[in-house]
């Protein structure tokens, strides 16, 4: 097999940068700006200051004051990782997305026709030059040296393990770079005494076994080079998610429905602009004490803000408990199908059907925020916003005109 692993670098960060030149070569932190906030995605030059991503954004600023924060644009995000995923699918016959910003793809029996190295370098070359965005590969056997490789690449680079040398490539690395490998893994192998990926190769399987279970075969498989593991055909996320985690603990119910009406608002319209209808409403409530619960209901194919709003404020108000505090929100649609809203001959006006056309035009060209009902005008910020990854952002339509 040869498969190589594609990753845009700092994506976030590259984004921001094409929409405002004045950030390059700045410190740049993304993410949520309270004391609660945690960090996206941050620049190489605040990474030297120690910051990282998942890092609390308070800490990160105490590492590098000087740093430019921003909140960020899941819409802008959404519109790059799209072009880049329309340039992949034009060039390659099989590819796998495995997030906003990464993708595996499968060039298995083009070294007889091409040279899969070629291939891959003239692959991330177009999208340079057409995305405008930096990004590296690795190109191996399997997925997971090619992961491993194109840590490496990084920034804008690229790098080939041959066939074969798999082993020798890992052996000197540290065993943080091992995927699947995080913290808590990390620290039990430091405690064992093992720091290199080449003591894990040297370790006998069982002994991996042994502490690990299950898991610890996989990770001696990966240290060695080993994942048959193949590339799954690209297909679209199946839900649409916000949340929102407050600076201070609150009981205002009228906030707290003001900014779910916000985040259903927001939603909707990304629902809209992806062609996607939703089946499925879930509402989730954290409290103070962090305990958190849900509650979700089947509804009708839809994708209209005015169908939505007072479901999930139904769910809302039977799931809130008026004693504790609440620390976080969220709204999340799923089962989604393709299509665009199908207007009710019995219940939708004219005058309504052009209302959303207006203000999705307005969105699209101002921003997600552009025009927001006066109940979420309160909601300044929305939370975390996990985007399916859909197609180019249409207008809502009629399809029966």
């Amino acid at each position: 097999m040869q498969i190589a692993h594609l990753d845009l670098d700092t994506f976030f960060v590259s984004v921001e940068r094409l929409m405002d030149s004045r950030l390059m070569g700045r410190p740049i932190l993304i993410g949520g700006t309270s004391d609660r906030g945690v960090v996206a995605s941050c620049s190489y030059e605040a990474r030297q200051f120690g910051v990282h991503s998942a890092m609390p954004m308070r800490l990160a600023k105490e590492l590098c004051p000087h740093a430019t924060v921003i909140r960020g644009n899941t819409g802008n995000y959404t519109k790059y990782s799209k072009i880049v995923t329309d340039i992949i699918r034009e060039e390659v016959p099989v590819f796998e997305k495995s997030s906003i910003d990464e993708f595996y793809v499968d060039l298995t029996g083009m070294d007889k026709f091409f040279g899969c190295m070629k291939l891959a370098s003239e692959l991330r070359q177009k999208i340079i030059r057409e995305s405008g965005l930096p990004i590296s590969f690795g190109l191996s056997q399997n997925k997971t040296v090619s992961k491993v490789a194109t840590g490496e690449a990084k920034p804008n680079n690229e790098i080939l393990v041959e066939k074969g040398k798999e082993k020798p490539f890992l052996a000197p690395l540290s065993v943080k770079k091992i995927p699947m490998v995080g913290n808590k893994t990390y620290q039990t192998l430091r405690n064992l005494g093992v720091q290199k990926i080449k003591t894990v190769q040297d370790m006998p399987m069982e002994m991996m076994e042994r502490v690990f279970g299950k898991s610890g075969i996989v990770i001696w498989k990966k240290a060695n080079g080993i994942d048959k593991n193949p590339v799954v055909p690209y297909s679209e996320r199946k839900s649409i998610s916000t949340e929102r985690t407050f600076d201070k603990d609150t009981i205002d119910v009228v906030k707290l429905r003001g900014i779910l009406s916000a985040m259903v608002e927001n939603l909707a319209f990304q629902l809209r602009r992806g062609e996607k209808l939703s089946a499925c409403v879930t509402v989730k409530v954290r409290y103070s004490d962090f305990n958190t619960h849900t509650l979700q209901c089947k509804i009708p194919y839809t994708a209209a803000d005015h169908l939505l709003i007072p479901k999930v404020l139904e769910l809302f108000d039977r799931l809130y408990n008026k004693r504790l505090l609440v620390r976080l929100i969220g709204v999340r649609f799923s089962h989604l199908v393709g299509g665009a809203y199908q207007i009710n001959l019995f219940e939708d006006s004219e005058e309504l059907i052009n209302l959303y056309q207006a203000m999705d035009r307005m969105r699209e060209r101002y921003g997600d925020r552009a025009v927001i009902r006066a109940a979420g005008i309160g909601a300044k910020t929305l939370g975390r916003f996990n985007p399916f990854n859909g197609e180019p952002p249409p207008l809502l339509a009629n399809r029966h005109q």
